[in-house]
């Protein structure tokens, strides 16, 4: 996997957890990826539990296998340096509102001129244009406005996810931009040799997601409603059930012949020739929960572990590291200790090969980097 980007050279200019999620997808693949943060650093370095070195975990993971470099962008010294690594560099990815990087002299014209070959990506909230181009959000935010709650929740309410959705899918949708925009450059044609600056949304990516939601709601009678469509809490082969034990499964059995043989493993035949009621299906979805939360979670994993039903129980958080799947595919890297860390490396496996483990994030001077690539002929 590491051969696939080596060579190449990132600029991470992001905070918190969109873009520098989609810089480390490029460096899980062999990018060599440099994050320029400001004199105080990134805000994601103080949030939540804090380790011995008064660095959060969470901003350790998401920056591991990087190198931080610290920059004062609203000094000359600091902005001379950042042209420097721009003019070196294969790409950048920053996060700030429009305008303020153009405001401190890197604007997608100034970029250009400094790196022609440079693929800028600027992922924002809401866009470079429009209305809310400057307004501020966060993950909850971005899905609400963009269709990603409304039909999602309880009947009382919509309920935000957790990971936050719109960040990490944004992070994968800019990496991918960039991507693409890495092979356009490379590949023989009128843009070959050329960078781009790409206009790239958090919001909008969920709002992308949402074609069949706004096609239905164009509909006389398929609105989609929180808990009536199929989907979203309307049927009972499609549902969360609570055990008897307190602990709670999914059924997704959505293809008939899984819907019947979960009905039969479950002991109640007569299910089978139910499962297309009108949706919502309050009666037949009361009597399958009646029917879950009669036996424990360790039953029902029993009784329906052959059972090709389209069952899983919902893990907590130590299970879904153990469990027997993650372990045989090789994903997860616990390290234990003082301060113990679960690593989570990139879930795409070359040749059958389970990706090689991040480096932790290492701390360098911008003057350090530069000179490594002068020694190495590399400027």
């Amino acid at each position: 996997m590491r051969d696939c980007l080596r060579g190449l050279r990132v600029l991470d200019l992001s905070q918190y957890l969109p873009g520098p999620y989609a810089a480390q997808i490029l460096s899980d693949l062999g990018a060599e990826v440099f994050k320029v943060e400001p004199p105080g650093g990134d805000p994601m370095r103080h949030l939540g539990p804090r380790d011995c070195d008064g660095l959060s975990p969470y901003y350790k993971l998401v920056n591991a296998g990087k190198t931080a470099v610290g920059l004062d962008l609203k000094s000359e010294a600091g902005r001379a340096t950042l042209g420097a690594l721009v003019a070196a560099a294969d790409a950048l990815i920053e996060s700030f509102r429009p305008g303020a990087l153009a405001r401190l002299g890197f604007g997608p014209a100034d970029l250009k001129a400094l790196n022609p070959r440079l693929v800028h990506c600027a992922l924002s909230g809401y866009g470079q244009t429009g209305p809310y181009a400057l307004k501020a959000g966060h993950d909850i935010n971005y899905m609400a406005l963009g269709g990603g709650l409304a039909t999602s929740g309880t009947a009382d309410g919509p309920l935000g996810a957790h990971p936050p959705t719109a960040d990490y899918a944004s992070g994968m949708q800019a990496a991918l931009a960039v991507l693409a925009a890495l092979l356009r450059r490379e590949r023989p044609g009128p843009r070959q040799g050329e960078g781009v600056t790409l206009d790239c949304s958090i919001s909008e990516t969920v709002l992308a997601w949402q074609a069949i939601q706004l096609t239905a709601a164009q509909r006389p009678g398929q609105a989609p409603e929180r808990r009536r469509a199929l989907l979203n809490g309307g049927a009972a082969c499609y549902q969360v059930y609570e055990t008897a034990d307190g602990r709670f499964v999914t059924l997704g059995a959505l293809e008939e012949k899984f819907w019947a043989a979960f009905c039969i493993a479950a002991g109640q035949s007569d299910w089978v020739e139910r499962q297309w009621e009108p949706l919502p299906q309050a009666t037949l979805i009361d009597e399958v929960a009646a029917c879950f939360r009669a036996d424990d979670l360790a039953t029902w994993n029993s009784r329906l572990a052959a059972v090709d039903c389209c069952y899983e129980p919902v893990l907590d958080p130590r299970e879904v590291a153990t469990h027997p799947q993650a372990a045989a595919r090789g994903l997860v890297r616990a390290r234990a200790g003082a301060e113990p860390y679960t690593e989570v490396l990139a879930p795409m496996l070359f040749d059958g090969a389970a990706p090689v483990e991040r480096a932790p994030l290492r701390q360098a001077t911008a003057d350090e980097m530069l000179r490594a690539w002068r020694n190495a002929g590399q400027l």
